[in-house]
């Protein structure tokens, strides 16, 4: 991607930027081949093993701001104006951490960063449904703030819809947009639960695709989808990058919107999956309109695009 080019990206969650070199910087103990021999990974169950051993190497705020330096400093290199950054609140709460000076202490560094940072909360699908409410009242607390939305990520498998529904009413009550990850590695229905909850973005929804009327919903809807190309591939979500679906649900109707998702594990950038979504027969036109959609679909107020 040109430099004289501005991006803005929406799904990127921070412990998913902890790179080798970061994570040293935080747990010097830990030697480089141990890192990315623990950074392996051939399908989602390990690439999740994977994420919880980085994430549980982030104990207080003083390392979540240096991660968050990084990664800020990082994004502003690529070109990337605008982030809607996804913080795990749901692990720290679960582990027993002070969530809420690291919650501030990420705030505030989004606030001294060389651009535009807004904050997405996430709970933990497979710890439940108390686990989600507990993790939505938490992010009521930052109402006003740079926390624009909440979300939930994990194992889609791990609870139903109806385990995600109190705090998801909760987290919209209080006017925060909702942005699960849905239809990843599961299943067309999972993206229809997904809708039900009042979903304003669905992070990844691939699986939509396996389902007509529902690609129909997204489109007359005009719900985006948060779409990682790289992810999907190394994570087993779709067996190849010629099989990715983005191609024909753009071609639908549906509004995607490039993300690099967990860049540290899947060693991408968003100038990479904007070349991969070239060679799966996007043209100029069409990537341009997927650049624009990620200041249209924003949050928050943006730069100029």
């Amino acid at each position: 991607m040109a430099s004289s080019v501005r991006y803005a990206e929406l799904h990127l969650h921070l412990e998913g930027t902890l790179d080798e070199f970061t994570l040293q910087e935080i747990a010097p103990q830990l030697s480089v081949a141990e890192i990315s021999n623990r950074y392996q990974f051939t399908d989602f169950a390990g690439f999740l093993d994977s994420f919880k051993f980085a994430a549980m190497q982030l104990r207080g705020p003083d390392q979540y701001r240096l991660l968050a330096r990084r990664c800020f400093e990082r994004l502003a290199g690529q070109g990337i104006v605008y982030a809607e950054i996804i913080h795990s609140v749901g692990i720290c709460l679960w582990r027993g951490l002070d969530a809420r000076s690291i919650a501030e202490a990420l705030i505030d560094e989004g606030q001294r960063a060389p651009l535009k940072v807004r904050w997405v909360f996430d709970a933990v699908r497979q710890l439940g449904e108390e686990h989600i409410l507990e993790t939505a009242r938490f992010t009521s607390q930052f109402r006003g703030t740079e926390v624009l939305a909440f979300g939930v990520g994990g194992d889609e498998r791990g609870a139903p819809v109806e385990a995600l529904r109190p705090g998801f009413d909760l987290a919209r009550e209080q006017g925060f947009r909702l942005v699960p990850h849905a239809g990843e590695t599961s299943n067309a229905q999972n993206v229809w639960d997904a809708l039900s909850l009042g979903s304003h973005r669905i992070g990844h929804g691939i699986r939509a695709i396996e389902d007509p009327a529902l690609v129909a919903e997204l489109r007359r809807l005009q719900i985006p989808l948060e779409i990682s190309i790289t992810s999907n591939v190394l994570t087993g979500a779709v067996s190849s990058y010629a099989a990715h679906p983005a191609k024909l649900l753009h071609d639908a109707g549906v509004p995607l919107i490039l993300n690099t998702d967990d860049p540290a594990f899947f060693k991408t950038t968003l100038s990479l999956e904007f070349a991969h979504a070239k060679r799966l027969g996007f043209s100029e036109h069409d990537l341009e309109t997927i650049r624009l959609n990620a200041f249209r679909f924003a949050f928050g107020e943006t730069p100029l695009p």
